[in-house]
């Protein structure tokens, strides 16, 4: 470049390096690694989610569920999920939940007392685990 009919040196900035140059510089900046983030995922969706309408039912009814009735639940999801069930009503113990199979949301939830002549709609499958 001239001005005023002198060359004008422009400055570069230098070359940097930004990202990482192997896996092992993941770990030590505090990233997490491809595999981690998969692993993350993929348990992500096995999880059980419990929605916000549901979690006031099971405080309002005062419904615990323990972390063997969850794994009950995740294994009953996976089986409505295979058979192509899109909201299942799912009983468990003294328990009813209505859940979403394909975000495995737990929709609502009602007890024993809750049971008698009640009717759940928008279900299309049951699962008793």
């Amino acid at each position: 470049m001239v001005i005023n009919n002198r060359p004008v040196i422009i400055p570069q900035k230098p070359v940097t390096q930004t990202t990482p140059v192997n896996q092992k510089n993941n770990i030590s900046t505090g990233k997490a690694g491809f595999g981690e983030i998969l692993k993350d995922k993929i348990q992500e969706q096995s999880d059980v989610k419990i929605s916000k309408h549901a979690e006031l039912r099971m405080n309002a009814r005062n419904i615990k569920i323990s972390e063997n009735q969850m794994e009950r639940i995740k294994n009953g999801i996976d089986k409505a999920q295979e058979k192509g069930v899109r909201d299942s009503l799912m009983l468990i113990d003294n328990i009813a939940l209505v859940v979403n199979v394909k975000n495995r949301t737990v929709v609502t939830a009602a007890n024993t007392q809750e049971l008698k002549e009640n009717v759940f709609t928008n279900i299309d499958g049951a699962v008793i685990v």
